[in-house]
């Protein structure tokens, strides 16, 4: 098979209502953001879109705004960006801890937090993050919470069409995560992230499944006992997880227990 690149229309609009005309015209048209989820499917002939809309000159998509509840990212922030920022770092730090250890350089240097959570690779760090704080994401045409978000494998509750503009996240020191790396790509083997909220907790599992999901048990576990001891006898089922060529189901589930006890030291450590 040829590595050639499929032939395509490319645009760079100046406005969200110009880039949504171009959508709504184009039904093939696919958002290019950073590149670093589109290009490696494009190029191994996954999506074939007519046009590519580059967003890279909306301002709606950049900023990063910091208030007393609330951090705000545009959906065109990169990564590196995200570990860099000393105000989130404050703010956030798991969030920050989270970027620094995203893939390698070059994909922290590209890479968009919006165009991670809009491909929602199981493979991706942001989408733990993003139920695990409970954050709000923020469109041209409404605002999704996170638990409504993520609906099933490279599957998100945009429309066709729609464009991702923010990513609105509440402020919460003690959150905490850990991931399995993939050793050669950085991907996501396994992941968990963790916050303790006035009234609860929240669990994230990434990586492990076809698509980032609540646990339900692990948050029942630590809202009634927010300690380790609360984790001694859990054990994760090995149905539903993911096996490849690199991890069986049962050695994800394994990993589960590990990484979430990980991320659970992060959170006290704060």
């Amino acid at each position: 098979m040829s590595n050639a690149m499929i032939d395509f229309g490319y645009v760079r609009p100046r406005s969200v209502a110009e880039a949504a005309k171009l959508l709504a015209d184009e039904p093939e048209a696919k958002v290019l953001a950073g590149g670093q989820s589109l290009i490696p499917i494009l190029k191994q002939r996954l999506a074939r879109p007519s046009l590519l809309v580059d967003v890279q000159a909306l301002d709606a998509m950049r900023g990063i705004e910091i208030d007393d509840s609330r951090v705000r990212l545009g959906a065109f922030t990169r990564h590196a960006e995200v570990a860099a920022n000393a105000r989130i770092a404050e703010a956030l730090p798991a969030l920050a801890h989270m970027a620094r250890g995203i893939a390698h350089p070059q994909v922290r240097h590209m890479g968009t937090i919006g165009g991670s959570l809009a491909h929602n690779d199981p493979g991706a760090d942001y989408p733990a993050a993003v139920l695990g704080l409970g954050a709000t994401i923020v469109t041209d045409r409404r605002r999704i919470a996170a638990d409504e978000f993520f609906t099933g494998l490279f599957d998100t509750a945009l429309a066709a069409g729609e464009l991702l503009l923010q990513i609105e996240f509440p402020r919460h020191r003690r959150s905490g995560y850990c991931k399995i790396p993939h050793p050669a790509s950085g991907l996501v083997n396994t992941g968990v992230w963790i916050t303790r909220l006035g009234d609860g907790v929240r669990v994230a599992v990434n990586g492990a499944s076809p698509c980032v999901f609540r646990h339900g048990e692990l948050e029942q576990r630590l809202a009634a006992h927010f300690d380790p001891a609360s984790l001694d006898d859990f054990q994760q089922p090995a149905q539903g997880l993911n096996a490849d060529m690199h991890t069986s189901a049962e050695y994800r589930a394994q990993l589960v227990a590990v990484a979430a006890r990980r991320a659970l030291s992060m959170v006290l450590s704060h």
